[in-house]
């Protein structure tokens, strides 16, 4: 008797297989969701596996996912300036370290960081260089190393 007081829903009209398409949808990463392009779901193993901590909350790996894939484009992009300045259409690690130590931000950021075949930041003491001005032997000069 009660089986009888169940109401069935009316059966719908739309074949079987789009019916099967709407129960089973497609797979969306968590990247995507998230508009990123860095992966969220390796980040997420990683920060499981690294044990960093006991439990690994829902919003963590998309936010490290965000500001990893922001810091790379940052440098990717003072690269890309720095290799367009020297007339280059590849960057090189050289244009990377050029980039980093040129922004303050990034150079505080990666102190303690060395780039491979990046070389240095082209710099003279300006003890080194030739004085500018062309008085000689007028003032300046000690005594002594006159001939």
């Amino acid at each position: 008797f009660f089986f009888l007081m169940i109401r069935r829903p009316p059966r719908s009209t739309q074949s079987r297989s789009s019916a099967a398409s709407d129960v089973y949808k497609r797979q969306v990463s968590r990247s995507s969701k998230a508009g990123l392009a860095f992966p969220v779901g390796r980040i997420s193993r990683f920060l499981k596996q690294g044990k960093y901590g006991e439990r690994v909350g829902a919003g963590a790996p998309v936010y490290l996912a965000a500001v990893l894939e922001y810091l790379t484009a940052e440098v990717l992009e003072l690269a890309g300036n720095a290799a367009k300045d020297n007339k280059k259409t590849r960057i090189i690690p050289r244009h990377i370290q050029l980039a980093v130590r040129n922004d303050e931000e990034l150079n505080r950021l990666m102190a303690n960081c060395t780039i491979a075949d990046g070389g240095v930041l082209p710099n003279i003491n300006p003890i080194l260089l030739p004085s500018k001005t062309g008085k000689g032997k007028e003032e300046g000069v000690d005594p002594s190393q006159e001939v």
